[in-house]
């Protein structure tokens, strides 16, 4: 056994095993019904699917938006060298938000039914239509990726030529989806708990999204550099931080805010499951990381900054998760918990946007920017050491 995981590779052999499960959980799922792979009923109708795979994957990948505004329209170029792998995050993950969408609703083939039904009232229908839209918008500003690898020199100059307007229809399209995901719960203001039920949800929901996007710019670039080997952009990923940072902060003063407006402050003593997640949440997710990534010394410490990161992550995933589960329980009076299939679908689809960004990493230039950079600073040196040489020979010619 030793001698086949050393031979294979322990995370392949997990890999190849959380997928084969995966795929029996998916045929129980479409070939059984919902009812007989999922712990949902009528009381509770969104889980795992809706609160891990679509609330967080949209979030998570939020890096690309921002990303992408600060390179091409703020024109801060320096951020380069990541945008590519940032970019790529933001693509894989709306792929499998979508994926991960399609095993949640009852009639998955009819998803197409956004695209020719309209109903310009509901907000799903707004969301359904800017993920479909932006998806496209990031396989887009991907595409010169696939492009520069088959050599397409004339369609990637075509492509470029519409580069910023796409940017700006991507960040437009994502501002609009990231906050609308929080206005799917405005409805619900007797339904939801107080702590995390307020008519600001939309401007939450997008402040947090921007906060947790720049978590998992570092986090990726952190993984990816241990996976290909490659230098780790540390004068970038610090700025990265200090942004972060800052949107931990508005986010914070936000929601002190509205919990004063409310009256909402005694509940946070209030000793029940909900107020214990809640305080998890704000620990986790919004105290721990600001002091970590406030201090210079954290920032500059590559192990410092990749777990200030992974505490901005995981604090997201748990707002998101209370909000579409915790916040719910009480009204509905039940508990829930994932089945063993929801959650084996659920991690498939992780494993698999892991794997799918591993190979296009590998096979793909998706660092060339930071090759680039590199050989252009060796092109530089080499300039500037041969003109040291001919000024030396002239002078000495002079000499003699």
């Amino acid at each position: 056994m030793k001698k086949f995981l050393s031979t294979f590779g322990f995370w392949k052999v997990v890999a190849v095993a959380i997928i084969t499960t995966g795929l029996y959980s998916a045929y129980i799922r479409f070939f059984h019904g919902l009812g007989a792979s999922t712990n949902l009923n009528d009381q509770f109708p969104w889980g795992i699917w809706i609160g891990f795979d679509v609330l967080c994957g949209v979030g998570l990948a939020a890096g690309g938006f921002t990303l992408a505004a600060i390179v091409y329209i703020f024109n801060i170029k320096r951020f380069e060298p990541i945008i590519r792998p940032t970019i790529l995050t933001a693509f894989l993950g709306y792929v499998l938000v979508v994926v991960g969408l399609m095993f949640d609703l009852g009639r998955p083939l009819q998803i197409w039914h956004a695209i020719i039904m309209w109903n310009p009232r509901s907000v799903m229908f707004e969301v359904a239509w800017c993920v479909m839209l932006y998806t496209t918008v990031l396989a887009l500003e991907f595409s010169p990726v696939i492009l520069e690898r088959f050599k397409m020199i004339k369609t990637i100059k075509a492509v470029k030529r519409i580069s910023i307007p796409l940017i700006i229809l991507g960040v437009l399209l994502s501002t609009l989806h990231q906050s609308s995901l929080g206005s799917l719960y405005l409805i619900v203001p007797e339904k939801m708990y107080p702590l995390w039920y307020s008519p600001y949800m939309p401007v939450f929901f997008y402040t947090s999204a921007i906060a947790a996007g720049c978590g998992m710019i570092i986090f990726e670039s952190f993984l990816s550099s241990r996976a290909f080997k490659r230098g780790l952009e540390m004068n970038l990923l610090t700025e990265i931080s200090r942004v972060c940072v800052v949107m931990l902060a508005v986010y914070a003063t936000m929601k002190i805010m509205d919990l004063s407006d409310r009256k909402m402050f005694s509940l946070l003593f209030v000793p029940r499951f909900e107020t214990y997640m809640y305080w998890c949440e704000v620990i986790i997710g919004v105290i721990v990381p600001f002091a970590l990534l406030s201090q210079k010394r954290v920032r500059n410490n590559p192990t410092g900054l990749f777990i200030g990161a992974i505490f901005v992550v995981a604090g997201f995933v748990m707002n998101r998760m209370n909000i579409a589960i915790t916040g719910m329980e009480g009204w509905s009076g039940t508990s829930y918990f994932p089945s063993f299939t929801e959650f084996m679908i659920t991690v498939m689809i992780v494993t698999i946007g892991f794997i799918a960004f591993y190979l296009i990493a590998k096979y793909f230039p998706v660092f060339t920017h930071e090759e680039h950079h590199e050989e252009k600073e060796v092109a530089h040196a080499a300039i500037a050491w041969k003109r040291d040489i001919e000024s030396v020979s002239k002078m000495t010619e002079m000499r003699n």
